[in-house]
C-alpha cells in the first residue's frame, strides 16, 4: 500500500487554483463530472476504445467563443486501448502535472489491477484506497468481515450446500461476463443441484466458481440502497451524511417477475432461471421512522472502518440493505467508493442531499464541494489517499 505521506506529499505540490477532477470513464462517471462542473471544476474521463462515445461524443462538453459552457459535462476525454493502462507512468505523470484529483469507481477497480492500485499509481485519489479490496468476496478481510468485526447485520452464511434449509441466494461470478453476477436462488439442496447444473451447462456460470460461492438467507423484502457521505472536513454537526437512496433494474429478473406465475412455469430450461446482471437503477425515499435505524448502521461501519482500515472511509459509499417482514435491515453488500446508482441523483440531487444542503445536491456534486472545501481550508491532504 502506497504511504499516505507520500500522497499528501503529491498534492502538496498540486497549482490548487486549477485542480481537475478525473474518472475513469463507466459506472458512475456521468454523475461525478456533473457534480464537478456544478462546483466548477473541470472534468477529465480515462475511456477505452470502443466504448468511448457516451463521453467523448454524447456528454461531451460544448462551449461558445467566451468559454461559457453551453451543454455536457465531460470536458476532457483520453482514449486508451485499456482502462489498465492509465497505470503507465506517462499518464500518471500526466494526470499529476495537470492536477488531477482522482475520483474511484467500480470500473476503476474492476479493470484496473488493484494490487497496482494499491501499490503504484501514485495519484491523490479522493476517498479511501486501502478500503477498495474489501470489495473483492475471494479476500480474507472483504467486507463481511468487517461487518461481522463492527457486529453489523448481514443475511446468514450458509456454510455448505447440504446446508439448505430455507430460501438463499447463492453468489459467484457470470462465467462469460466476469464483471457480471452468475447468481441463483434455491430453497433446498436439490433445487440448488438443479439449478447450478443447469447454468453450468448454459456457460452461466463454472463449476470452479461454484466451489468458491457464497451461499447465503435470501431476505424477503425491499432492496434500499443507502449513498452515504463521510466528511472529516465537517466542523459542526454529524460528519455522516445521507444523500441518497436507490435501487436496482437486474435483467433478467425484472423481466420474470413482471410475469403471472403460470406464465414463469412455461419458460424452457434456458429461461427459467432469471440471471442477475444490473442494468439501471431508480430513485427511492424511506419511511422517516426507520431512518435513524440507517443512521446507525452507517455510525457503526464508520467506526469500524477507522478501526480496522485507518484512515476510514473518507468521501461516498454505499451501504445496499435488504428490509424483512420485521423492519429489520440487513446489509448485503458494501461499496466503500462511490455507489453504482449515483447516476440517478445528477443535476436533480435527490430529497435527502438537496433537504440537507438546501439545494441539488447528487453524490457527484457532494465529491466536488467536499474538494472545493478540502482547497478553501487548506485540508486536502485530509480527503485523499
Amino acid at each position: 500500500m502506497l504511504d499516505l505521506e507520500t500522497v499528501k506529499a503529491r498534492v502538496k505540490d498540486y497549482d490548487m487554483d486549477n485542480v481537475k477532477i478525473g474518472v475513469v470513464a463507466s459506472h458512475s462517471a456521468l454523475d461525478v463530472c456533473d457534480g464537478a462542473v456544478d462546483e466548477g471544476f473541470p472534468t477529465l474521463a480515462v475511456c477505452q476504445k470502443g466504448r468511448e462515445k457516451t463521453y467523448d461524443i454524447y456528454f461531451k462538453s460544448i462551449f461558445d467563443n467566451k468559454g461559457k459552457r453551453i451543454r455536457g459535462v465531460v470536458d476532457e476525454t483520453w482514449v486508451l486501448d485499456k482502462f489498465s493502462e492509465v497505470l503507465e507512468e506517462k499518464y500518471q505523470k500526466k494526470l499529476r502535472e495537470e492536477n488531477v484529483l482522482f475520483i474511484p469507481n467500480r470500473s476503476f477497480t474492476s479493470y484496473v489491477d488493484l494490487d497496482k492500485i494499491e501499490d503504484e499509481f501514485v495519484v491523490p485519489m479522493v476517498g479511501s484506497r486501502n478500503l477498495l479490496r474489501s470489495e473483492e468476496r475471494e479476500e480474507e478481510k472483504d467486507y463481511y468481515w468487517l461487518l461481522e468485526k463492527a457486529g453489523l447485520p448481514f443475511p446468514k452464511k450458509i456454510n455448505k450446500p447440504e446446508e439448505i434449509d430455507r430460501l438463499v441466494i447463492v453468489k459467484l461470478k457470470h462465467k462469460e461476463k466476469r464483471l457480471e453476477r452468475g447468481f441463483f436462488s434455491a430453497a433446498s439442496y436439490d433445487e440448488y443441484r438443479e439449478k447450478a447444473e443447469n447454468l453450468i451447462e448454459h456457460d452461466v456460470i463454472t463449476k470452479e466458481d461454484l466451489k468458491n460461492a457464497r451461499i447465503e438467507e435470501y431476505i424477503i423484502g425491499p432492496v434500499f440502497n443507502f449513498d452515504f457521505f463521510y466528511s472529516p472536513l465537517n466542523e459542526k454537526g454529524t460528519n455522516i451524511e445521507l444523500i441518497g437512496i436507490d435501487w436496482r433494474f437486474e435483467t433478467s429478473l425484472d423481466g420474470h417477475v413482471r410475469l403471472p406465475a403460470p406464465q414463469q412455469m412455461t419458460l424452457n430450461e434456458e429461461q427459467m432461471v432469471p440471471e442477475y446482471t444490473v442494468t439501471g437503477h431508480n430513485s427511492a425515499t424511506l419511511r422517516e421512522s426507520q431512518l435513524e435505524k440507517v443512521f446507525k448502521l452507517a455510525e457503526t461501519f464508520v467506526k469500524a472502518t477507522k478501526k480496522y482500515y485507518d484512515p476510514g472511509i473518507i468521501g461516498p459509499f454505499c451501504l445496499q440493505t435488504c428490509v424483512d417482514k420485521d423492519l429489520n435491515f440487513y446489509i448485503y453488500d458494501v461499496a466503500p467508493r462511490t455507489g453504482g446508482g449515483t447516476n440517478v441523483h445528477m443535476n436533480v440531487g435527490h430529497p435527502y442531499g438537496n433537504t440537507l444542503w438546501g439545494k441539488r445536491m447528487s453524490t457527484g456534486r457532494r465529491l466536488a464541494l467536499e474538494v472545493r472545501r478540502g482547497i478553501e481550508m487548506d485540508r486536502i491532504e485530509e480527503i485523499v489517499t
